[in-house]
């Protein structure tokens, strides 16, 4: 999985940063000077700080994530104690500006952006901001020294990431997973649960029950209807997920015996590929189907067969874009990213895209294998840095996605045209070798895997946040609450036993990094509705599963049009200019499983799918 960064947005994590941040509290307005000329003057203020501020905070940011140590430690937590105090002061003025009447348009969603865009709020308490500051930058240091073992043999994050997903042996796949979880999770426990204490407390000085309450405000809808359409959305894809897990319980049982995988109830979870159990196209081999699951090439094979780099697999996911009518990246962009791992120092290796300037110096950090896995990340992360070009001319307080998930899907749409037809087209693949129709079964489970697998996680993870924010799981609870969800939504079971000594949510980079992730669980469904719609544009008449609109400029230039309005508008209406509709639904994603879907059904006949 990848957590992908806009520096320009207040929605992730620290808004900018201030030196005297009390002086500026003292300046809050009495009632009667609350006027609409006033909140207007207000947001022009707090812009400009913003937008003048951005800059120093994304490099210590940038510096932190490529340099771990000490040192880098100390000079982001610096920075980033500045940045909450000032982002907290800027919410709570705003909240005092909300409410009143004869507001226009931008004022009133400017505001609202201001007031729930933090991620983390400090309460006003001497020293809270520091402390948290500290925790959060601390949480994600400790995340980046985390390591694993094969064989009693020391493997670093992503080397162990790589190990479980092609290891076929149960006892490493269990060490690879207990000691990735215990040496990662477990040292995070006690900072977490602090830092949830300050968070909340912040959170309710800002007017809302807790953190979790106030992540679901900035979706332009009250937190009670977000999670409500949450739910709708998963509830509507439980029916094919469910199948494609009863399926894949099967083929594991068979692969490893009953006395490691029955095939009844819940899948172990080191069995699946993935660290956490959440894309599971991993073990495809394990599961295809004899026949139609050959389909003929695999994406790495192929890159390394044209002797890529790291370097050209970038490259290639640029002229996607360029192929669209979109410009190149800048010349900056090739002299400033980390695309592969250093050799001298820690890195924070989880790939991520980002806007140091909110204008043109865009960058990716990945530690890039030439895998298929990286070729697709790659795709996905150079969505983000076209989505924040396009949006540069955007106020400040609009330089973001329309909402977190628009961010998250507007690559992972680009990425699914990775089909044989764009192999092709690219030259990686020869076109004798296109897989026919009858291999259709094993290209759209490969899919299922991955995208179809990766709901019920996305979905737990603020669940159990959401829970852990407003009490109804305490850290008497933390870790059995964790195994828990993921039994009840995935059907899935840790391959060792648990305890309360765990935090097995901490080996999960998201948790520590505080990056909510319903943008992910929203883009895998809002990116099968960009998909169908780009290529209905582009006149596709085959099956939608093998659509590629590379090279459509009409594609490009409706899609620009969409990626301009950054946050200035309501979410449904950036949605609305692209794909026609205003509603988020997973009726795309069916109608693109459907054959999978019924080819299912046909395998699972006699057994007792569920858990």
């Amino acid at each position: 999985m990848r957590f992908s960064r806009s520096v320009s947005a207040l929605a992730l994590a620290i808004a900018a940063c201030t030196i005297a941040p009390a002086a500026e509290a003292a300046t809050q307005p009495a009632a009667a000077e609350r006027t609409p000329e006033a909140a207007r003057q207000f947001i022009a203020r707090a812009e400009k700080s913003l937008g003048d501020l951005s800059l120093l905070q994304s490099r210590a940011d940038w510096i932190n994530a490529t340099y771990v140590g000490d040192d880098s430690d100390v000079v982001a937590s610096y920075f980033g104690t500045l940045a909450t105090e000032h982002g907290v002061q800027l919410a709570k003025e705003a909240a005092l500006y909300s409410g009143i009447p004869g507001l226009d348009f931008d004022t009133k969603r400017k505001l609202d952006t201001l007031r729930n865009g933090l991620t983390l709020a400090a309460p006003s308490t001497e020293g809270s901001a520091a402390e948290l500051s500290k925790i959060a930058t601390h949480l994600q240091s400790e995340y980046a020294r985390g390591h694993a073992s094969l064989n009693g043999k020391d493997l670093t994050g992503d080397d162990a990431e790589a190990a479980i997903g092609t290891d076929r042996n149960p006892a490493e796949l269990a060490e690879l997973w207990r000691t990735w979880h215990e040496n990662t999770g477990r040292p995070m426990r006690a900072e977490y649960a602090r830092m949830v204490e300050i968070a909340n407390a912040g959170a309710k000085e800002l007017g809302y029950a807790d953190t979790g309450a106030m992540w679901r405000s900035a979706y332009d809808m009250p937190p009670d209807q977000f999670s409500a359409m949450y739910e709708r959305l998963l509830g509507e894809l439980n029916p094919l997920y469910t199948q494609l897990h009863c399926y894949v319980r099967t083929k594991l049982s068979q692969k490893y015996g009953s006395a490691v995988q029955p095939d009844t109830g819940p899948i172990r979870a080191d069995l699946l590929g993935n660290m956490w159990g959440q894309e599971w196209g991993n073990v495809y081999d394990v599961v295809a189907p004899p026949g139609a699951g050959e389909i003929g090439y695999d994406v790495g094979d192929l890159l390394r067969a044209k002797n890529y780099t790291p370097v050209d697999m970038v490259k290639a996911g640029e002229r996607f874009y360029t192929s669209l009518g979109l410009p190149a990246l800048p010349e900056t962009f090739w002299q400033r990213s980390m695309i592969t791992r250093p050799r001298d120092r820690d890195v924070v290796c989880h790939a991520s895209a980002w806007d140091i300037d909110n204008k043109e110096d865009l960058r990716i950090k990945m530690c890039t294998k030439v895998v298929a896995d990286d070729f697709v990340t790659i795709h996905h992360e150079l969505g983000h840095n076209y989505y924040q070009r396009a949006y540069n001319q955007q106020p400040y307080l609009y330089l973001n996605g329309a909402n977190g998930g628009f961010h998250e899907a507007i690559g992972d749409f680009i990425a699914l045209s990775i089909t044989p037809e764009y192999l092709v087209q690219i030259g990686l693949l020869d076109r004798a070798k296109v897989p026919s129709a009858d291999k259709d079964t094993g290209l759209l489970l490969r899919q299922a895997m991955d995208k179809v697998a990766f709901m019920p996680f996305a979905y737990l993870v603020d669940k159990w946040r959401w829970g852990v924010f407003d009490g109804s799981i305490t850290p008497a609870n933390y870790n059995q609450a964790w195994v828990d969800l993921k039994r009840k939504y995935q059907g899935i079971t840790p391959p060792v036993a648990r305890s309360e000594a765990d935090f097995d949510p901490g080996a999960k980079f998201h948790i520590p990094g505080n990056t909510t992730y319903e943008r992910y669980f929203l883009a895998r469904v809002l990116q099968f509705q960009f998909y169908k719609a780009a290529c209905d544009m582009s006149g596709w008449k085959g099956p939608l599963h093998r659509c590629s609109f590379y090279g459509n400029k009409e594609v490009g230039r409706r899609l620009n049009q969409m990626l301009s309005m950054g946050s200035s508008r309501p979410w449904p209406d950036a949605l609305q200019a692209f794909t026609g509709t205003r509603e988020i639904s997973g009726k795309p994603m069916l109608e693109y499983f459907a054959p999978l879907q019924a080819w299912l059904q046909q395998q699972n006949r006699g057994k007792r799918c569920g858990w």
